[in-house]
This record gives structure tokens, sequence and C-alpha cells, in this order.
């Protein structure tokens, strides 16, 4: 009866002292060092990206289709040339309302090379975007602003 109980209490205390073997030299996990990260970051931080996209020239046509969650702004619009690419209509004022007007820009990124002028239709762009119901509330109009005009719609 006294050895098992002997045993245990030499067990408990030398799991004990564990604890000071952790952070000693005579334990071989320490012998290299602590494991330190290093970030990949720059040392300044990210730059941030600008948008370079212009806006459209011409807006054309606009409109606010009602969906079931909000609405769905629509907006047509002719550039100079073929080949503008990366459409959107960017919202001004972090989308929300000025004076009880929701305003985007609509821009575009210009083509990488010389393109070709052709006709209205094949230099046509589109761009949408949806806008929640909860962006709606005290909202009365609606405007996408181009280079040389701008259209809205009153709701």
């Amino acid at each position: 009866m006294h050895k098992p109980v002997l045993a245990a209490l030499a067990l408990v205390l030398a799991l004990g002292g564990c604890a000071t073997v952790r952070d000693s030299r005579l334990n071989p996990l320490n012998w290299f060092g602590r494991e330190s990260t290093e970030t990949l970051a720059p040392r300044g931080g990210w730059l941030t990206e600008t948008d370079r996209r212009a806006l459209v020239p011409v807006v054309t046509e606009m409109e606010a289709i009602p969906t079931t969650g909000g609405a769905l702004v629509r907006a047509s619009g002719v550039t100079e040339t073929q080949g503008w690419w990366d459409v959107e209509l960017r919202p001004v004022n972090r989308g929300r309302p000025v004076e009880g007007a929701l305003i985007y820009e609509f821009v575009v990124a210009e083509p990488r090379r010389a393109t070709a002028v052709s006709t209205e239709a094949s230099r046509t762009v589109t761009a949408g975007v949806k806008v929640p119901t909860e962006r709606l509330a005290g909202v009365r109009r609606i405007v996408v602003r181009g280079g040389q005009n701008a259209r809205s719609v009153n709701r």
C-alpha cells in the first residue's frame, strides 16, 4: 500500500517541476531559440490603389428598376472609341444619400491600345448596381453622372 502512494507522490512532484524545466536551458526544445514570425507586409504599409478610370463621356440612358429587395439601377453611355472596359456605377459619398439624392459616377477604363471609333452601338457600355431597400430609405432621386451630362430618376 505504501509503495503505490509513494510512487504517486513522486510522480506528482516530478510533473509539478516540469513547468520550470519548460523554460530552462536543459529543455532540448529551447536550444535553437524561439520561433519568430515575420510579416511580408511592407514597413510603410500597402499602397492604396487609386481608381484611374474616367467618367463615361455621355450617359445616354438610365433607369431604376424596382425589385423585391430594393432597386436595380442601370445606365448606358457612349465612349469615344471601342475597347473601353471595367465599367461600373461607382457610388459617391460611400453610397449615402446627399440631400435626398443617391449619386453614382459612371466610370470606365480606357483601352490598353488605340482602337477604332466605328459605330455608336459598338461604343455603348452598360453597367448596373443593386441598391438595397435600407439604402433607399429617404432617397427621393437617383442620379448617374457622366463626363458631359447626368441622368436622374425620381422615386
